[in-house]
């Protein structure tokens, strides 16, 4: 430390993330000294602490052998049968709950640093996703791997993902709100291929489900045993780097002229933390939002004990931390819903549902990252009226050809003959048949596509950002949430019931993200984190409510959370027409003020908009829109991401022009990816949201290489 320890009382060596909702935690200047007696007395109290759940933590389980029952075992009393349940499930399930907190806890603290980021960790930089994936993959062409393998696969999965996430975000640089939205959507991405593969491969990867929520689940101790050298050798290389991580938290610049190697720390935490958080899904799967929780404890300490920032006090303590929240919640759960919750219900949805309120926690106290941002459109310049109509006419064209495709193909292909015939009322019973059942699905492609195109132009206005989109505003999880909810309890609930319970959640759900992301004024950024938090915990209820059910259930949820038409009449085709038919009007006559809102705050104030009124009927429109596309035919995610992107690029930046634009490329996506999903496979079908997502993937990720910030 010596070389940087003299500049530790510096003002200028702030992070760049001081800014962004840590509050007094955040300000505090990494390289204060160590007060060893203070900082011993927090490890102690985490001790005590730790061995306190642990104790509590092994009187829960399934069997009637309680905490009597273990006492006696210490002092040589016990019985054979209170021994094995220790042996064989409790004391297993508690090691895999440390190593794993441990493990996610150092790892977060790692990301944090790296991105120089307090909202990072292995779920927001996709890290978890990336693992998931490459284990389900293994898992479903059905290679079964003992735990170091698995581990091995796992990393190479999570590696990927963060990189990508970090190249994309620009290291983080550019506050928290691009890294989310980074780390969300490549996680969205990665997770349609997952579910994809869950769907296909039904029997391969049968009950990866509850274990990609995070279960502590453990038959013997051969997984623990096999990651703890792995995860100890993490933990040393993270110690071993305390050092030039405290010299990396003043800066790039600073820190290079101190005589650090940057670009090899950077690789080098990299890669550790990857290794932890790929150990920590070995033993117990995904459990979500450990990694963001545990040093966000530790940071909210910091005020009250100097020094808690020097890394090699920050790492430890954020395992213990992760320690500290992985049992918390493992007990809470057993605690609530009785032991044989504790085998049915994974921890991470506990997790998660923790790390969710910590997330929104932390987008309250957020501030704006400044008015730098723009949607995209605005640099996209300026292109003629011509071009515009060229552009519209073109699209035009393909839409009629993706409508007509989308009829002629399926699992019976058909002529332009029998369509011809058809509409004019003259086709054979077999034909009439077929194209009745199809034109009702093609009509809800195209019309949720039009919507969710519409909605995420409006949003991404309003929230002059290119990487936000519908989903971020909590509306398909508030949908999933209602839908899943209604297929559980009335499982021969019309559609109808289904598609209007699921549009009430979800514009519910969009109510409460807005009340709460307001705060004297509505911030962008602290709208977007605030919606990821909310989606959270949508995403973690989803989870319970399917694998504490029926897993009869599990296909009919997983397709419909992935979007598709599959089974729609014209009568449910209609909520989306009429939202259509009203709010497309309302956004159109806005879009002088959607132009205005786009470039900043203050411009739209001095020409006279009514900023937080348009703002708010802006978000609701969109909010409306793109909950009647939800009831209509799911989650369909990417189409409000893309199209307004891809739109702005055709026609350049003025709102008159993307609306028409974007309506229509989000149309021919949702129209193509369903007709590809009845086709590709058929007779079986790929839910349209999943080849949407696989489509959109790969020029989103486009996108966030030409919008990303070049680093030194």
């Amino acid at each position: 430390m010596g070389a940087g320890a003299p500049h530790a009382d510096r003002p200028a060596a702030p992070r760049p993330a001081t800014h962004h909702g840590l509050g007094a935690a955040a300000r505090e200047v990494p390289l204060q000294p160590v007060r060893p007696v203070r900082v011993a007395g927090v490890f102690v109290v985490a001790a005590v602490a730790i061995l306190l759940l642990a104790a509590v933590h092994l009187t829960q389980g399934t069997s009637s052998v309680g905490a009597g029952d273990l006492l006696r075992l210490v002092f040589g009393q016990g019985t054979d049968n209170a021994a094995n349940v220790l042996v064989a499930s409790r004391l297993p399930r508690l090691l895999a709950g440390v190593l794993v907190g441990i493990a996610l806890g150092v790892a977060g603290a790692g990301l944090q640093s790296l991105a120089r980021n307090p909202l990072a960790s292995p779920d927001t930089l996709g890290v978890n996703a990336g693992a998931y994936l490459a284990v389900v993959i293994v898992a479903a062409f059905g290679v079964s791997l003992p735990a170091l393998p698995a581990g091995g696969v796992a990393f190479v999965g999570g590696l990927a993902a963060a990189g990508l996430v970090l190249v994309l975000s620009a290291g983080g640089s550019t506050g928290p709100t691009r890294l989310i939205l980074a780390g969300s959507a490549v996680a969205m991405a990665l997770a349609g291929v997952t579910t994809l593969l869950l769907l296909l491969y039904r029997e391969e990867t049968v009950g990866t489900f509850a274990w990609g929520a995070g279960t502590l689940v453990q038959t013997d101790l051969r997984a623990v045993t096999q990651m703890a050298p792995i995860v100890a050798l993490g933990i040393l290389t993270a110690f071993l780097l305390a050092a030039k991580l405290d010299i990396l938290a003043l800066g790039d610049d600073t820190a290079a002229v101190l005589g650090v190697n940057v670009r090899r720390i950077r690789v080098l935490t990299t890669l550790v933390t990857v290794m932890l958080s790929a150990a920590a899904v070995t033993v117990a799967g995904p459990v979500g939002f450990v990694g963001l929780v545990a040093p966000v404890l530790v940071r909210l300490t910091a005020p009250l004990v100097p020094g808690l920032l020097r890394h090699r006090v920050l790492l430890p303590l954020s395992g213990l931390a992760g320690v500290l929240v992985v049992l918390a919640s493992d007990v809470v759960l057993r605690a609530a819903f009785g032991g044989q919750a504790g085998v049915e219900i994974p921890t991470g949805i506990m997790t998660m549902v923790v790390g969710a309120i910590v997330l929104i926690w932390l987008a309250r106290r957020h501030r704006d990252s400044g008015p730098s941002r723009s949607p995209g459109g605005t640099s996209s310049g300026l292109r003629s009226r011509r071009t515009f109509w060229i552009v519209t006419a073109a699209l035009v064209v393909l839409l009629i050809a993706a409508g007509v495709g989308a009829m002629l193909t399926g699992d019976a292909l058909l002529r332009t003959g029998d369509l011809a015939n058809w509409i004019n009322g003259a086709s054979g019973r077999a034909i009439t048949y077929v194209l009745d059942q199809r034109f009702p699905r093609v009509a809800s492609a195209l019309l949720c596509g039009a919507a969710l195109a519409i909605a995420g132009t409006t949003v991404q206005a309003v929230c002059r950002n290119p990487l936000a989109e519908p989903g971020i505003l909590g509306i398909t999880g508030g949908a999933g949430v209602g839908a899943i909810a209604t297929l559980i309890l009335l499982p021969s609930a019309s559609i109808w019931l289904l598609s209007g319970v699921a549009a009430v959640a979800a514009v519910v759900t969009f109510g409460l993200v807005y009340l709460i992301s307001w705060r004297g004024g509505l911030s962008s950024d602290r709208l977007v984190l605030i919606g990821v938090g909310v989606s959270a915990v949508a995403t973690a209820i989803i989870t319970l409510l399917i694998v504490a059910t029926d897993p009869w259930n599990l296909s009919l949820a997983m397709t419909w959370l992935s979007g598709s038409t599959y089974g729609r009449t014209l009568p449910q085709v209609l909520p989306v027409t009429i939202a259509l038919i009203v709010l497309t009007p309302v956004v159109v006559h806005a879009r002088r003020e959607l132009d205005l809102l786009a470039l900043d705050d203050d411009v739209p104030r001095i020409l006279g908009v009514r900023l937080e009124r348009t703002r708010l009927l802006m978000l609701l429109a969109a909010a409306l829109l793109t909950a009647a596309a939800v009831s209509a035919i799911g989650v369909v995610g990417f189409v409000g991401l893309v199209a307004p992107h891809a739109a702005r690029a055709l026609v350049g930046g003025r709102h008159a022009r993307i609306l028409p634009v974007a309506a229509l490329l989000g149309a021919i996506l949702v129209s193509v990816a369903d007709s590809l999903g009845r086709t590709v496979l058929a007779p079986a079908q790929i839910p349209a949201g999943l080849l949407t997502a696989l489509i959109g993937a790969p020029y989103f990720v486009y996108l966030l290489w030409r919008t990303r910030v070049p680093t030194r």
